[in-house]
């Protein structure tokens, strides 16, 4: 007997229906803006669940309101979505999953994680339960007051091949740009990632105490920096790389390299990111008087180590 299309058997997945019904686990920056966008691309968020710890809860209770959601806690809720999105710390995501591998019939379900290091196989736990799993991360920052547009973002996929169809396709409805990485990849990409957000917010705080030394308060050196970042950026974006480099090192001026790396030698931080991005100036990009400048740098660190 024929049966309705949209009809399942019992412990059937709704996995290939177009736009499953989604749980995120955790709601912190990543989940607050993945629970809006996936809102806003049609996705009903059943759920997010959280630790019952007070701070926890209450944002997990404030998004689930913000996106038509309920909350719940790790120890009490059941899980009925197809699709289980797991945005918890790194170090969270394998006790998370085999915590709530009693929460839920995991067969046919979808498991994925966002961790930019980890690979899939944290959701191991859930695996031997019946779901597929992936990781989805996507190349962007998320932090307190600011919830980034995923339109153009890349996500890099890898995991079971029936999890990454579904996360490909929820990746396109986001408007994000999915792309395959091997799982041996991750924690190359995930510092090559650190390299473009993390690390140059630390750079450019390096190089307000730099300002300081200039008698340019913090603040100000903040928004003096802006517009410089922001061309170097633009010129980054447009332009081949070796064409957007300017400054002492593409000219070979010496000099200048020596003074600079002098009156750093009252930042002793600032000085070895200042050495260590001069060196691979160096030896990435193009410049005049390589040989004399490498010297430079050379003697400077060994008067750093020797000091």
């Amino acid at each position: 007997m024929p049966t309705s299309s949209s009809a399942m058997l019992p412990g059937m997945s709704r996995k290939l229906s177009a736009k499953p019904r989604i749980t995120i686990v955790g709601a912190g920056n990543l989940a607050n803006a993945l629970a809006h966008a996936l809102r806003e691309a049609g996705y009903e968020i059943e759920q997010i669940v959280s630790q019952l710890q007070p701070a926890s809860l209450r944002r997990a209770r404030r998004l689930a309101r913000e996106v038509g959601a309920s909350a719940a806690i790790t120890s009490r809720g059941r899980i009925q979505s197809e699709v289980v999105w797991f945005c918890v710390p790194d170090r969270a995501i394998a006790a998370t999953a085999n915590f709530l591998a009693a929460s839920a019939d995991w067969s046919g379900k979808v498991a994925l994680h966002s961790s930019g290091a980890l690979a899939s196989d944290e959701l191991a736990a859930l695996r031997s339960r019946g779901a597929t799993i992936a990781s989805v991360h996507p190349l962007m920052t998320f932090v307190p007051g600011s919830r980034p547009s995923l339109a153009g973002v890349p996500f890099a996929i890898e995991g079971d091949s029936a999890a990454v169809r579904v996360a490909r396709r929820i990746v396109k409805n986001l408007g994000g740009r999915a792309y395959s990485l091997q799982k041996e990849d991750k924690a190359a990409y995930h510092a090559w990632g650190t390299f473009a957000s993390p690390l140059l917010t630390a750079l450019l705080v390096a190089g307000e105490h730099v300002a300081a030394a200039a008698g340019i308060e913090r603040k100000a050196a903040k928004k003096m920096i802006l517009p410089l970042v922001r061309q170097t950026v633009a010129n980054y974006a447009a332009l081949e790389a070796a064409q957007a480099f300017s400054g002492p090192i593409i000219r070979g001026d010496i000099e200048t390299v020596k003074r600079h790396l002098h009156t750093l030698r009252r930042f002793p931080l600032a000085q070895d990111v200042y050495l260590s991005l001069a060196q691979a100036a160096l030896a990435y990009l193009p410049g005049k008087n390589k040989s004399a400048l490498v010297r430079a740098l050379k003697s400077s660190a060994r008067n750093r180590r020797g000091s």
